[in-house]
């Protein structure tokens, strides 16, 4: 039980991202469906052109509030004694409409009404001032400008899509942002949340912001529309502009898997408690010889259950408060317990009426069904209606559901290493990067030397986003004989400066990186193949791209690399040469030192340049595997939960086993006398559960093989079901069984037969 409520938590805490906001359901994101010139839906992204927050918020007054959000990102917030690196968010005042943060201090209304206003959470003014009392106090963003705080809200739960540990207005992002100064409708960068003011109408709304960015913008075609913002971290993905499902499918697997315990926990209580029926049979017939009614013996028996089932729960609870920790970081999220929440109660008492009634409404009809004057005549044993077919039935599907979850468990792991061993398309061993804060934008040249110099790093180079996270893809890019549908082609974009390919290990299939030895080459661009490929451009080397207002020359085709999610297709890419637009630099470590002292050099090189700031440094390798999480804690699940089930399903046939044999003392007892060898007696008391398992194997084999082929269909890049995988399931899954059975069997063979006749 206690493994069901954890899985029952988790599935709790997925289930509410996003829910705890007042009107949640009338919360939305606006996206884009991105179309071909004949208006077919290609895609949709989560970003819906940097322009139409505006147009919405003009032309369409069903929509209550609307506002657009940048950042996301670690930058340096501090007082006058202390700085750290916390995540920033840029919004309109109108988010504080959307979103109901509970402020500790300040007023919502006018929060982010001036520029140099700053929102803290409750954590982050505890870390910078050591109070939550902090209002019209100052902090400093990114070492250079000054802030006042004019608002503290409460930190906000795990289970957030929008986390931040401050808050900045719009206006303030415009002042460092050309893009957000000048939105253009051909870029993608920002979010946009609205709130309606009547959901029931969304169909309606939605009517009418679809046309906006086709009839404002004519250089592409694409449509906008309102999606619920606390549906997207379930149900994400999408085809042809329609939600088709998303994180939800790992829901449904974890509840199949909390309920499926418990079903096989409850099994073990039926099989046991009808194996055992002859001991309560006398106690049967006697009340209903002095009057008692089937009804009320249904009663006792499901009363018994029940407080069984109380004091399990009692223990469950226990063990769910002493195991959450570890839970949690094991899956690297924080789910708590709300104890005041009525919900929480309702739930609990819900899966222990569920528990209670399963696991005790089948013995208590059995049992009550006992005729009394047959139980007095102790003939209940050969008064069979069905308890001994119904008993190995329900061993069946104990063991289908743990060969299914060890075949899920097998193809899951397949399927993380499959992704795994994509080509990443650059080295990312011994490839470090941190953020380009403070004085190394300015003097970067400078600090590359003198890294250089310090014997760390083997080269350096400076991008505008990380090589983990895409977060710049735009329209428009132009070249010679360019058809219509080329106008369609959304492109990612990186902007680097000199020494990418030697520092990030990217492969130049034609042409050359970006080099000083040639002056022009701060007028080029990089190409990937498939960008070429769908540009239909033959000999790309030396032809001319027109990116926004600048002409650009092709001076390189590179190989695909996985910048965007491991799991689909990248879009083509370019890569222009900007030496004003950083973010990023990335590091080549020099293999030759151990990693630590190639640390402590980075960071004693870097202090020297940016004292007022920590030292970030992260290794690529990390950051790439961090893109596996949610795969890496449905294994987990599986294999701990699995484990846990598989392990119940055997202590039940264990106890089964243990009972037959009880049964069987005399007659073991007679046919080792009469000659019969140890052998033999395991063998009878083996077989006839070992054909229960061969049942399972025919049943749960291809169960789990249609179940786990729907699940990889969910993906772009998927592994096959290999043999060798059914061939673990079923032999892992019998010889547990076997054992389990073995062991009990050889103690009966082996015991002495004179006390098996002095049995009874």
């Amino acid at each position: 039980m206690s493994a069901c409520l954890l899985l029952l938590l988790y599935v709790n805490y997925e289930m509410n991202f996003d829910r705890h906001f007042k009107d949640a359901d009338k919360i939305y994101q606006v996206m884009t469906n991105f179309q071909d010139a004949s208006g077919k839906i290609t895609s949709t992204g989560t970003s819906p052109g940097n322009g139409i927050a505006m147009e919405i918020r003009s032309k369409i007054p069903e929509v209550d509030a609307i506002t657009r959000i940048a950042g996301g990102n670690e930058s340096l917030i501090a007082n006058k004694d202390r700085g750290f690196k916390k995540i920033d968010l840029f919004a309109d005042p109108e988010i504080l409409k959307i979103f109901s943060y509970e402020f500790i201090a300040g007023n919502p209304d006018v929060a982010l009404n001036a520029p140099n206003n700053i929102v803290l959470t409750e954590k982050t003014a505890k870390l910078l001032f050591g109070t939550s009392d902090v209002l019209n106090k100052t902090v400093r963003y990114a070492n250079r400008i000054d802030f006042k705080v004019t608002g503290v809200i409460k930190d906000h739960p795990d289970n957030t899509s929008l986390g931040f540990d401050y808050l900045m207005p719009w206006s303030f992002y415009q002042s460092i942002s050309d893009e957000a100064r000048n939105p253009g409708w051909g870029n993608f960068s920002f979010l946009a949340i609205a709130k309606v003011n009547d959901k029931t109408r969304l169909d309606f709304i939605n009517s009418k912001v679809k046309k906006l960015y086709n009839e404002t913008y004519t250089n592409d075609k694409n449509e906008n529309f309102l999606f619920p913002f606390s549906d997207k971290h379930l149900y994400g993905e999408f085809l042809d502009g329609k939600s088709v499902g998303g994180n939800i499918e790992r829901i449904y697997l974890f509840v199949a898997l909390a309920f499926g315990i418990l079903l096989i926990a409850c099994i073990n209580f039926m099989n046991m408690a009808t194996a055992k029926s002859e001991r309560r049979a006398k106690e049967v017939g006697i009340k209903k010889t002095i009057g008692a009614t089937r009804g009320s013996l249904v009663m006792q028996f499901l009363t018994e259950a029940m407080l069984l089932t109380a004091v399990g729960v009692l223990i469950a609870l226990t063990i769910v408060e002493v195991s959450l920790p570890m839970f949690n970081n094991l899956l690297g999220i924080e789910i708590t317990i709300d104890y005041m929440s009525t919900g929480y109660w309702l739930g609990i008492l819900s899966v222990a009426l569920l528990t209670g009634l399963l696991a005790g409404i089948y013995p208590a009809v059995f049992l009550s069904s006992f005729n009394a004057i047959q139980t007095l005549k102790k003939k209940t044993a050969r008064a069979r209606l069905i308890p001994i077919n119904l008993r190995q039935v329900l061993v069946v599907v104990q063991f289908c559901f743990a060969i299914i979850l060890t075949i899920a468990t097998l193809v899951i792991y397949k399927q993380i290493q499959f992704i795994k061993a994509r080509p990443v398309g650059y080295n990312i061993d011994l490839l470090a990067e941190m953020p380009q804060s403070g004085e190394l934008y300015g003097k970067f040249e400078l600090f590359k030397d003198q890294l250089l110099k310090s014997g760390a790093v083997m080269a350096v180079n400076q991008t505008s986003q990380s090589m983990t996270r895409v977060s710049n893809w735009f329209y428009g890019l132009k070249w010679p004989d360019m058809d219509k549908k080329g106008e369609e082609i959304v492109f990612n974009r990186l902007q680097t400066q000199y020494d990418l390919a030697k520092t990030n290990g990217i492969q130049i299939l034609e042409g050359h990186d970006f080099s000083r030895e040639f002056a022009s080459d701060t007028a080029g661009i990089l190409l990937s193949s498939t960008a070429v490929k769908m540009m239909n451009l033959k000999d790309p080397l030396g032809k001319t791209v027109q990116l926004f207002d600048n002409k650009l020359k092709i001076i390189g085709v590179f190989k695909d690399f996985l910048w965007d999610s491991p799991y689909h297709s990248g879009k083509p890419m370019v890569i222009n040469f900007n030496k004003y637009q950083g973010g990023n630099i990335n590091m080549r470590l020099n293999p030759a030192n151990g990693l630590s002292k190639n640390i402590e050099l980075i960071s004693a090189v870097t202090k020297s340049f940016n004292p007022e700031y920590p030292v970030e440094i992260k290794f690529v390798n990390e950051l790439y595997t961090a893109k596996l999480q949610s795969e890496k804690i449905l294994g987990i699940l599986a294999n701990l939960f699995g484990g846990i089930a598989i392990l119940i399903s055997c202590m039940g046939l264990y106890g089964l086993v243990s009972y037959s044999a009880e049964q069987r003392t005399k007659e073991f007892g007679v046919r080792k006398v009469l000659g019969a060898s140890a052998a033999n007696i395991m063998q009878l008391l083996s077989v006839s559960f070992m054909k229960m398992i061969l049942v399972a194997i025919i049943i749960g084999v291809p169960a789990a093989y249609y179940l786990m082929n729907k699940w990889l269909g969910h993906f772009e890049f998927r592994t096959v079901i290999s043999w060798w995988i059914i061939v673990v399931a079923i032999f892992s899954t019998s010889v547990v069984a076997f054992l389990t059975v073995s062991f009990q069997a050889y103690k009966a063979a082996k015991s002495n037969p004179v006390d098996a006749l002095k049995y009874e």
